[in-house]
């Protein structure tokens, strides 16, 4: 009994040893791939890719969305309590940038755009669509302001040409320019008023 007794102590010591060994092992080997992963990861830059970022208030609601679409452009979204989109700034494809307030339905109430890095173009419109104001500059160098009435269509005009000549033209109901005052580049200047049955007053007189 004594002689088993004592063999199956040292059977047991051996066992706890092994199980230490084991352990110690255990706890080296993670040592050595935490610090492998470590020394292998790439240095961390604090961005975060993602293609979209929503945010949302208290209640769930989208508030304000920042993402990329198709065709390369981006875009930054704020939208009003029922989540319906109401102002942007964005990146066109052609990376035109662009700011737009809309109303609740998504029509365009004031716009700024900007094409070709030369030609900035600002415009104001009623609910519904028409557009009663605006105002841009060309690539070409000349500038033009309209106001519009109701339906859209321009009524008063003015502008200046690529090298700086400025006008004036007054519009009808029908599209029909009835006053035009113009100097040109020579910095002569000519007066002309159209009246309803087809009179027309120039200044200065064609010889």
């Amino acid at each position: 009994m004594d002689s088993t007794d004592t063999r199956m102590e040292q059977l047991e010591g051996r066992f706890r040893r092994l199980q230490g060994l084991t352990f110690v092992a255990l706890v080296l080997a993670g040592l050595g791939l935490g610090a492998a992963a470590v020394r292998d990861a790439p240095t961390s830059s604090g961005e975060l890719a993602v293609s979209k970022l929503v945010l949302r208030d208290a209640q769930g609601r989208t508030r304000a969305s920042l993402g990329t679409d198709v065709g390369g452009g981006a875009a930054l979204v704020l939208h009003d309590k029922e989540g319906r989109p109401r102002a942007l700034l964005g990146l066109g494809k052609d990376d035109s940038p662009r700011l737009r307030f809309s109303t609740a339905e998504g029509e365009a109430l004031a716009e700024l755009m900007v094409f070709s890095d030369e030609a900035p173009r600002l415009t104001l419109s009623k609910a519904g669509g028409a557009e009663l104001f605006s105002v841009g500059l060309h690539a070409d160098g000349s500038s033009r302001l309209e106001l519009a009435d109701t339906n859209g269509l321009p009524r008063a005009i003015l502008g200046a040409d690529e090298n700086g000549s400025p006008g004036l033209i007054l519009v009808d109901r029908r599209g029909q320019t009835r006053a035009a005052l113009r100097v040109g580049h020579t910095d002569g200047a000519s007066l002309v008023l159209e009246g309803r049955d087809g009179e027309v007053f120039r200044a200065p007189l064609v010889q």
